[in-house]
């Protein structure tokens, strides 16, 4: 649920900085405990991290929560946090252990045990939220604490294991302030990460202080942080332009994004290539309208991808043919090989051989106020029903109700966006394709499975360049989801702040300690 390599657009305008006195790049003294102001459209589904599994809560975690280990900017391994170290203790890479750091207190005062950690994993697949993120520890058999040391035992072969502990879903909390058979309902929050939360409006406002006990992986915590969400992406825009926040990220309208001009000497622009996709996800299961795989590889041809990119996103964002987006081991373009140009003569042959009578009418639901979700659908709508093979029901939903709505099956097809959980094919595999996705489209196909299982066999990752590239096969074969795009993440800033090309890239981490006042 979470972008690549950063292309800073403002490096000239940094060094012109830089040649008028770099102590300007220096936070002045009075700045210091002056509040930055950050807008956003992606909205908290909770904040318990045993009931969230999406980046607007994820992104919350990150800041205020721990987990034993963390991403570096543009890391592609993880590294100590709350933990001393972590390592396999075996060949078979199935017993993961970890030292926890000494010192470490939650906002009670008490400090860390190795017995908080363990209860917070089993917390996470005991009450097995729909919307949480207990199938990311989908290979977690138990987990035992004695002293400072947490083991975790697997049931399988897991050299993805590392990477989740780092996620929001690793958040470590406070066994005391948290119910250990369902999720907490008020608005606090006991972490140990480099903020905490002094208060909280669910849609509106989060304002976070630094924690002055925060022991881990940075060397020190951030300037204090109000977290503004905007229920659509215009909204946002008109509180940039009208200087109501001091850094907008996730997710600008594509008709501002594509006018920004780096030269602006008002703002700072950060562009990064990113690993976020968009997929349209298909219902599976045998009460949909779109159970047989004739009628979805019909609904693959049908998909204009470079129109939805150039006509919906003003060409912000690039087309995507493939689960595993560019930039990560096991990029094909499978979707591409298969469906290479849309043909009403192609899907209407489909049709007549799955035998269905046509119009195939469907539902088809979208998130109200993450991003260009009304747009595209109203695009997606007219490219299916060309030829008159399929008729489309639109609806969007709230963000919440939209995740509920998917989660029970409720919809034929949805258009929802994936941040990666961490910087491996992996996240792209068992949580979208495997059996039991977060997705919940019903899809099940036993060489998959096996695929993401013994994908995950090999520490060295580039060996699994050949199981993701047969996945991507299957997977375009059954179509349990189509591939829409790949984005590019932007972040703008007021030119006061500095440290913005930091907040986002491909680990899925947002780091609001990396902003500062200049």
């Amino acid at each position: 649920m979470r972008s690549v390599r950063m292309r800073i657009l403002v490096t000239l305008l940094v060094l012109a900085i830089v040649g008028i006195g770099g102590w300007q790049l220096l936070p002045s003294q009075e700045n210091k405990n002056k509040t930055i102001t950050v807008g956003t459209t992606d909205a908290v589904t909770s904040l318990d991290p045993a009931g969230a599994y999406d980046a607007g809560s994820w992104a919350l975690f990150n800041n205020v929560f721990q987990s034993l280990l963390a991403f570096e900017p543009d890391g592609v391994q993880p590294v100590p946090d709350a933990a001393e170290s972590c390592k396999f203790t075996d060949s078979g890479l199935q017993t993961y252990r970890c030292e926890l750091r000494e010192g470490i207190t939650f906002p009670s005062g008490r400090e860390m045990t190795a017995e908080d950690v363990k209860y917070s994993f089993d917390r996470v697949k005991k009450i097995n939220s729909d919307v949480g993120p207990a199938s990311l520890f989908s290979t977690l058999s138990s987990v035992t604490a004695a002293g400072r040391t947490v083991t975790f035992h697997l049931s399988s072969p897991d050299a993805t294991f590392p990477f989740k502990v780092a996620t929001g879903a690793g958040s470590i909390v406070d066994k005391d302030k948290y119910p250990a058979n369902g999720l907490r309902t008020d608005n606090g929050v006991d972490g140990t990460g480099p903020y905490t939360l002094t208060s909280y409006t669910k849609n509106k406002q989060a304002t976070l202080q630094p924690n002055g006990h925060y022991k881990g992986e940075l060397s020190g915590t951030g300037r204090p942080i109000k977290l503004d969400y905007f229920t659509d992406s215009a909204k946002l825009a008109a509180a940039y332009k009208a200087k109501d926040i001091d850094v907008a990220t996730r997710t600008l309208p594509p008709a501002m994004v594509s006018k920004l001009n780096p030269s602006d000497p008002t703002q700072r622009v950060t562009e990064s290539d990113s690993s976020e996709t968009r997929n349209l996800y298909l219902n599976t299961r045998k009460k949909s309208p779109l159970y047989d795989p004739l009628v979805r590889r019909a609904l693959a041809w049908l998909v204009n991808r470079e129109q939805l990119a150039h006509t919906v996103y003003d060409g912000t964002v690039e087309p995507l043919y493939s689960l595993i987006p560019t930039g990560l081991t096991g990029h094909t373009t499978s979707f591409f090989d298969q469906y290479p140009t849309q043909s009403v003569a192609k899907a209407k042959a489909l049709l007549e051989q799955a035998g269905v009578s046509t119009p195939v009418e469907f539902s088809f639901g979208y998130g109200i106020g993450h991003g260009s979700g009304a747009e595209e659908a109203a695009a997606l709508k007219k490219q299916l029903e060309a030829g008159g093979l399929f008729k489309v029901d639109v609806k969007g939903y709230e963000w919440t109700d939209f995740q509920k709505s998917w989660a029970e099956g409720k919809m034929d097809a949805w258009a929802v966006g994936w941040v990666a959980d961490y910087p491996d094919p992996d996240t792209f595999g068992a949580s979208l394709v495997g059996s039991d996705s977060v997705m919940s489209t019903g899809y099940s196909n036993k060489a998959v499975d096996h695929l993401i299982q013994d994908s995950r066999k090999y520490a060295d990752r580039s060996r699994v360049d050949q199981d993701f590239r047969t996945i991507q096969t299957d997977v375009a074969d059954d179509v349990p989801l189509i591939p829409l795009w790949q984005r590019t993440d932007y972040v703008l800033s007021s030119e006061d702040i500095g440290g913005s090309q930091y907040l986002n890239d491909s680990t899925g981490v947002f780091r609001l300690w990396s902003l500062n006042w200049i």
